[in-house]
């Protein structure tokens, strides 16, 4: 029997959205769905609020409402009938802070260092913000001006003006941005380079390539700094030997390139072999295929594990004490050993102070990096 226009019923506008329930939305929704789901996560909930309830109080005395902010010597740190029981020695952080920041660099030739910084953090923000104008200009500012910059600020040119400060007199804060920045800037280009040379069809290349990447990759980075370090200096004159500080960049440069390019050579892995045939039936050569089809879709696959290399890369720059260079947890190391600030909490607030330092830069990172993972996520659903 044909249908009539009794037979059925044909809304003509959108039905009224209505909101979820409120036991599914808003606050409560949210611990319904990811803390109180089931009796297991109801007593994994309690155990954790109860050991958060336990430990927070007292680590906001100790570092907060105990602390000790104000003082000279260890004499300040120690218990006294009005403190009994004194928290975090912060005093000491506030005493040697210049020297965990500076190191040995002359006092009077400071302002390089700020302006240094001054000059990185502006070239990061450039290329971090991705809407910044020109960040072409931004990428040649940051890889070209800057280290020139850097160099001739921290190293002094007579022709300039500037007094030369040797390295030996670089410490603390310093050393551990001019390593983790050498580091990441160079490691990133020469382990893409490395990846592609894994994977070229020239035998060659492709041998020297996995060489040295399963080399470097084999020994421990502490091996690395030793033989960039120690061992370098036997085999060529002295005269001709590298700055100390500079065999440890390379050292460190070099070892994160090989790790980094296995990251990317996982991240070509993971590209489709439709998009290298689109881009041969185009008609583009290699390195013009590889920059604009293969390695944007290849690094944006791999960029977790591209920050991840980079945290871990900005952590191992502690390792460069064992060769005489005073970075940053160095410095809090010899500032410690002060008879004038022996005191039982002078070493746990220099290593606290410290993990706050790094977890802040390592955190920013991690944060950054989730924010253009959700925003090419958002422009490839689009």
């Amino acid at each position: 029997m044909a249908a009539t226009a009794d037979s059925f019923y044909l809304r003509t506008v959108p039905a009224q959205r209505l909101p979820p329930p409120p036991a599914r939305a808003g606050a409560i929704g949210w611990l319904r769905a990811n803390l109180l789901s089931s009796p297991g996560n109801i007593a994994l909930t309690a155990i954790c609020v109860v050991s958060v309830c336990w430990v927070v109080p007292q680590l906001l005395r100790f570092f907060l409402l105990d602390a000790v902010w104000s003082g000279h010597d260890r004499e300040a740190c120690l218990a006294s009938p009005v403190n009994p029981e004194p928290g975090a020695c912060w005093a000491f952080v506030r005493v040697w802070l210049n020297y965990f920041i500076y190191g040995f660099y002359p006092i009077g030739e400071r302002w390089r260092v700020d302006l240094f910084f001054l000059a990185l953090a502006f070239g990061i923000v450039w290329l971090a913000w991705l809407a910044a104008p020109r960040r072409d200009i931004g990428a040649f500012y940051f890889f070209i001006v800057l280290p020139i910059l850097s160099f001739v600020l921290l190293s002094g040119v007579p022709m300039f003006g500037l007094s030369q400060v040797s390295t030996s007199l670089w410490g603390g804060i310093l050393v551990t941005i001019v390593v983790a920045t050498v580091g990441i800037v160079v490691s990133l280009p020469l382990g893409i380079l490395l990846a592609l040379g894994r994977r070229s069809e020239i035998a060659v290349v492709r041998l020297c390539s996995v060489t040295f990447i399963e080399f470097v990759r084999g020994v421990p980075l502490i091996t690395v700094l030793f033989m960039a370090s120690v061992m370098l200096p036997l085999f060529v004159p002295e005269r001709f030997a590298p700055d100390k500080l500079l065999r440890a960049l390379i050292g460190v440069a070099l070892f994160a390139s090989a790790y980094m390019a296995e990251v990317v050579r996982g991240g070509l892995a993971a590209v489709p072999r439709g998009q290298y045939e689109a881009a041969r039936a185009l008609g583009l050569p290699y390195w013009r295929m590889m920059a604009l089809v293969v390695l944007p879709q290849a690094l944006r696959v791999t960029l977790p594990n591209i920050v991840n290399t980079f945290i871990g890369l900005f952590k191992d720059t502690t390792l460069v004490f064992v060769v005489g260079i005073f970075d940053f947890l160095r410095t809090i190391e010899a500032a410690r050993a002060d008879p004038h600030w022996a005191t039982p909490v002078t070493s746990v607030t220099g290593y606290v102070f410290a993990a706050m330092f790094y977890f802040a830069c390592c955190y920013g990172m991690s944060r950054y990096a989730r924010s253009v993972e959700t925003r090419l996520a958002r422009a490839q659903r689009r």
